[in-house]
């Protein structure tokens, strides 16, 4: 299948690649056009102080930890497990949290240095990576992997009939999307 760069109108190819990283997990493209795991806008620094004020709140386990990321930056901060199991270690080594195996779980909590260094750091940091996304764009990034993932259940579940209807349907989206561009392009031209 061919793969298309749509820029926008307004701005030039790299504020468009900056937009889509902001709010995509997964940002850039790889070798051979696969993804490559993308954090958003926060350094690594962010990851660090962002693990500690959830733990000040409450122990929790790595894959809670992303969610919450996620959950509050509304979407716009999606860590992946290489970012917060190596952090995860770091904090760790530095004796900041303890792990206790809880149900199966490996569960973090904060040590009394921890606490001591969680007070000092910010205690919102996925507010700022949330604000730089504009909640249109995240919008739009959360109803493709919607889409995404009903043409998967199309691709697994489907009649050869139904998927020949669903390429058909998305032909239609990708023709209108780039209409709707085009549309924009006269109106701009037009003032």
């Amino acid at each position: 299948m061919s793969e298309y760069v749509i820029v926008p109108l307004r701005g030039g190819r790299r504020e468009f690649r900056d937009l889509i990283d902001r709010c995509s997990r997964h940002g850039r493209r790889g070798h051979r056009g696969h993804m490559r795991g993308y954090q958003g806008r926060a350094g690594r620094g962010d990851i660090r102080a962002a693990i500690l004020a959830l733990l000040a709140e409450q122990p929790m386990h790595g894959y809670q930890i992303m969610r919450e990321l996620r959950d509050r930056s509304g979407g716009a901060w999606r860590v992946s497990p290489g970012s917060v199991y190596p952090t995860l270690s770091q904090l760790e080594d530095e004796e900041l949290i303890q792990a206790e195996q809880q149900g199966g779980k490996r569960v973090f909590s904060l040590t009394e240095s921890g606490t001591t260094e969680a007070a000092a750091a910010p205690s919102e940091p996925w507010a700022e990576v949330a604000s730089d996304v504009p909640p249109a764009v995240a919008e739009l990034r959360d109803l493709i992997y919607q889409v995404r993932a009903a043409t998967r259940q199309v691709v697994h579940a489907g009649s050869q009939q139904q998927l020949s209807a669903a390429a058909e349907l998305l032909r239609e989206t990708r023709r209108r999307l780039y209409q709707l561009l085009a549309e924009d392009e006269s109106a701009s031209e037009g003032e």
